[in-house]
């Protein structure tokens, strides 16, 4: 499909020597959300090399001429990169079309075609400002070419435009060239500048209004290119430059236009107390009525889809007494075939004291008809001032080194008398409480400790017993900061116990008071006087002033026993060894190869080799629509994974926003493309039981109409879709919400459950909840997990799978192994259905990855591995991506690349005398090359799982 792009920022009344110059903006058509609430709260991105492109055509242009050209993106091998349409369309025709007759496409290639001209001047520009130097003269050549209802030749201009600020526009003509609509010709000219204005803008033009002008290249040299060099002449890259206009309002509020609102210019504002913070004015968005009115820019044409752009925004609010709310930078953009997307860029808690600085980051994966960047986000009333705002090219940043740990000390304590052989010493009350000195607590270290640590000495049976406890908060306390390392992942177990007087279920933590900011260490429920083990694990990745470890959590007035503290740096080099192990015997199979057709002395010399080409077990991801237009994300996509899950596409609030307009066009894309490159897809999700993620109208319904909407959802998603979805994860985070329990009652969630299976019997049906597997969360342990399911079978809901969505940080093996082993009992396929990690390190990020998929790997339990997205700018979280924005593979990407390569098994060598060769390798496909004395032979077998070797026979006779 064509792209169009459509910008009218000028227009002009004559075409003489000096133009008049009146300068317009869009308004676009107003679109007004509902409030989407997404697992991914806002939708970020994701796309390639473009930038390398672009490096790589200013490469070209010095290395294939005596001196650079100006011109950015000069044969439009980029798309419209860098140009401008003036107010008419434009677009990039491919080689075999709109060329002049007689003209082979092989010899036109792409090339630009100017439309929808109403006038002659209109045409494509670029603006070459920091490109030009007085005193020099540029040599200038074009290949134009005409097209459309005219007889005989027309005339094609280069022209320069020149702006000065407080004085008239003037235009500089360069040259002509007359061309008729069967041939291209060149337009040759020079130019020379005694000085540089504000703003240089070459453009082609002439044409009689209806004709289509055509550009298949562009080259503007400097006539002495040494001298030019010198002043770093063409050297610029048009994506380092700013794609706002007029920025800093400079020019008033030119190319700025309100969202639904009005916008004001302002030298100050409150009686002179808010200046702008630099510059002479800012503008300001006012009488806003929605909360997505504000202040906004086209930009279309200015931005290139694949490239990621960097934005930073000066902002601050005014009015209606409100002192602080969140300011969001926010894309607007419209696909060619009039689907609107809106993309959150970055957001701000803004004050009405100070300018508050707003950066973020996007990327676009298609080719867009319009793009339009604004400001919204405080309450109708609220003004939005903006002092100015920069939308650049973003820098490749390069990562971060693997981090040095000198003596990690693995396993070493580092609580001081943890077994409190001296009293409370290095203890202290957090708080107006009162420690003292028990015993009676177990001799055993907590069970994943344990599993970390392996032998130990027996503990020591003393406790510190809290009491005179007034807040929650109150209990042990110990500073470690000088005993933590950067980067180190350190485990948390203890074991701890309340006193009597407790009216129900009470929570205890171990906390990290990391410079006055909570951190969690871990968390129990406890309901009994019992021992508990509490298990968690931190990393600290910048450096703090100071660290306190403390327990906290039972109502005031409920004491609370500590026992045997562990805090210690993880060895994961060695769980890794044993998990190597481990995955060994489950995910592996002996293979006997056993040849026949030949005889014995024709076996000697035969040689085998055997090769993996794809592990059979499940690795997928999680995918989004806009993402698949982007083919460098398809490539690594469907080359890399074999299971998918659609990020918001399936959701109800996406596929019915509002009651009665469904969008499953989406869902079927995506479908789409999966099906064709046999991967297979998980549904996710038909309901999602947590308040904040129901769509408004479902929220108002009264409960008759609400059990009809639910059999609605259930029978035209799984209808639709019978046969299609190989999972479901039927009501979401149901641990963690009860929406539609609390509507409908108690009986909805098997409900749920008994009728999708109903419509759809193929369909594996899952619950689905996150902080499973971390010890964080004491509503989501894997005990309380077990208790819920249990719940539903008993009610008859047909549960077929347990997934562990798997948003983590600093993963410990053993803990993580803890939950799957008590989820095992259940005897249900366990999946990770969100898998992210995160870490500022991609060095760390990718050892958190490898701990969870080695752990998930080699665990009999589960049987699939779904990663909750790879590309930058389309994740949840921040510091999460395996691929930056751009295409490039970092460091945690490579890191889970090496690991899939770990997980294929080659082998090869001579068969033995009874003509059979053994090996033991993964479950998967094969490729089996046989060289015998007389011919080679090509084969494919696959290895299933079973306890027994695998034989298989190979005729060689035919």
């Amino acid at each position: 499909m064509r792209r169009v792009f459509a910008c009218c920022l000028t227009t002009r009344v004559s075409n003489s020597t000096t133009r008049s110059n009146q300068n317009q903006t869009h308004t676009p058509h107003q679109h007004q959300r509902s409030g989407e609430t997404m697992e991914s709260q806002h939708v970020n991105n994701g796309n390639d090399n473009s930038a390398a492109l672009i490096a790589e055509h200013n490469k070209i242009n010095l290395s294939t001429s005596t001196a650079a050209n100006l011109i950015v993106n000069n044969d439009f091998s980029m798309g419209l990169h860098s140009w401008h349409p003036n107010c008419c369309h434009a677009f990039i025709a491919p080689a075999e079309s709109h060329y002049p007759e007689g003209t082979s496409a092989n010899s036109v290639g792409n090339h630009a075609v100017v439309t929808n001209r109403k006038e002659c001047w209109q045409g494509l520009e670029q603006d070459i400002t920091k490109k030009v130097s007085p005193g020099f003269t540029y040599l200038v050549s074009a290949s134009v070419g005409v097209s459309g209802p005219h007889q005989g030749s027309a005339d094609v201009l280069a022209t320069l435009k020149l702006e000065q600020q407080d004085s008239e526009t003037s235009y500089l003509f360069i040259g002509k060239t007359s061309v008729s609509k069967d041939n291209w010709e060149n337009l040759e000219g020079t130019f020379s500048l005694s000085a540089v204005p504000d703003r240089v803008v070459f453009y082609l033009e002439g044409p009689a209004p209806g004709v289509d002008l055509l550009i298949r290249s562009v080259v503007i040299t400097c006539s002495s290119p040494s001298e030019c060099e010198n002043k770093s002449i063409g050297c610029n890259i048009a994506g380092d430059e700013n794609i706002i206009l007029n920025p800093k309002f400079e020019d008033g509020l030119n190319n700025w236009s309100g969202r639904g609102c009005k916008i004001v210019l302002h030298d100050s504002m409150a009686d002179g107390k808010i200046v702008p913070l630099s510059g002479k004015v800012f503008a300001s968005a006012t009488e806003r009525t929605q909360s997505w009115n504000g202040i906004q820019q086209e930009i279309t044409g200015r931005v290139q889809r694949k490239l990621a752009y960097d934005v930073t925004a000066v902002v601050r609010i005014f009015g209606s007494n409100v002192t602080t709310t969140t300011v969001q930078a926010t894309l607007w953009v419209q696909t060619p075939n009039q689907r609107d997307q809106y993309i959150v860029i970055a957001n701000v808690q803004a004050t009405d004291k100070d300018w508050a600085q707003l950066h973020g980051k996007f990327l676009l994966n298609g080719s867009p008809a319009r793009v339009v960047i604004y400001m919204e986000g405080p309450p109708p009333g609220t003004d939005i001032l903006v002092n100015s705002l920069v939308v650049k090219h973003a820098e490749k940043i390069p990562p971060s080194p693997p981090p040095i740990i000198e003596n990690p000390a693995f396993g070493v304590n580092i609580i001081t008398n943890s077994e409190l052989s001296d009293g409370t010493n290095g203890w202290f009350p957090l708080g107006n409480c009162t420690l003292s000195i028990g015993t009676g607590s177990p001799h055993i270290l907590p069970p994943m400790a344990r599993d970390s640590l392996g032998p130990h000495e027996p503990l020591s049976g003393r406790y510190i017993l809290v009491t005179n406890r007034t807040q929650t908060w109150m209990g042990p306390a110990q500073m470690i900061t000088e005993k933590l390392k950067l980067f180190l992942t350190y485990q948390v177990a203890a074991w701890v116990r309340i006193g009597s007087g407790a009216t129900g279920p009470q929570n205890v933590n171990v906390a990290l008071g990391v410079d006055n900011q909570w951190v969690n260490g871990g968390q129990v429920e406890i309901n009994d006087d019992r021992w508990h083990e509490i298990g968690g694990s931190f990393r600290i990745e910048k450096q703090p002033s100071k660290v306190m470890v403390y327990m906290q959590g039972p109502a005031s007035g409920i004491d609370v026993m500590v026992a045997g503290l562990q805090i210690f740096p993880v060895d994961r080099e060695a769980r890794f060894r044993h998990l190597r192990r481990q995955t060994d015997k489950i995910r592996k199979r002996d293979v006997v190869l056993k040849l026949s057709g030949l005889d014995c002395s024709s076996m000697l010399g035969t040689f085998v080799k055997v090769k993996q080409t794809q592990n059979s077990f499940p690795i997928g991801s999680c995918i989004n629509r806009s993402q698949i237009d982007n083919e460098d994300f398809v490539k690594f996509f469907t080359k890399y994974f074999n299971w998918a899950v659609f990020g918001n596409e399936l959701k109800w609030y996406w596929t019915e926003s509002q009651q009665g307009n469904f969008n499953y066009k989406d869902a079927d894309d995506m479908l789409d493309l999966c099906l064709s490159h046999n991967i297979q897809t998980r549904g996710h999700c038909i309901f999602w039981e947590v308040q904040t993620t129901v769509q408004p109208w479902i929220q108002s319904l009264n409960k008759n109409d609400l059990m009809t909407a639910v059999q609605n959802r259930l029978t035209g998603l799984l209808a639709r879709y019978k046969g299609k979805f190989r999972h479901y994860d039927v009501n979401n985070e149901m641990l963690h919400g009860s929406f539609y329990q609390d509507k409908l009652g108690k009986d909805i969630r098997a409900y749920m459950f008994k009728t999708a299976h109903q419509l759809d019997l193929s369909a594996t049906l899952f619950v689905n909840d996150y902080h499973v597997e971390d010890g964080c969360d004491p509503r989501s342990s894997p005990e309380k997990y077990i208790e819920h399911i249990l719940n539903l079978q008993e009610q008859g809901a047909p549960v077929g799978g347990i997934g562990i969505q798997g948003h983590i940080d600093s993963p410990v093996g053993p803990i993580v192994c803890s939950a799957l082993d008590n989820l095992g009992i259940l005897g249900l396929p366990i999946w990770f259905t969100e898998l992210d990690v995160s870490s500022i390190n991609e060095y760390v990020r990718g050892e958190d990855l490898e701990v969870m998929l080695r752990e998930a790997f080699a665990h009999p339990a589960v049987e699939g591995i779904m990663l909750w997205g790879f590309w930058e700018l389309f994740m949840s979280r921040d510091s999460a991506h395996l691929v930056n924005a751009e295409g490039d593979i970092n460091e945690a990407g490579k890191k889970f690349l090496n690991l899939k390569q770990e997980w294929l098994s080659h082998a090869h060598g001579p068969v033995d005398e009874q003509g059979e060769f053994a090996f033991r390798g993964f479950h998967g496909t094969y490729t089996l090359e046989i060289a015998t004395l007389y011919k080679k032979i090509v084969k494919t077998f696959v290895v299933d799982k079973g306890e027994s070797p695998l034989v298989v026979t190979i005729d060689l006779s035919s």
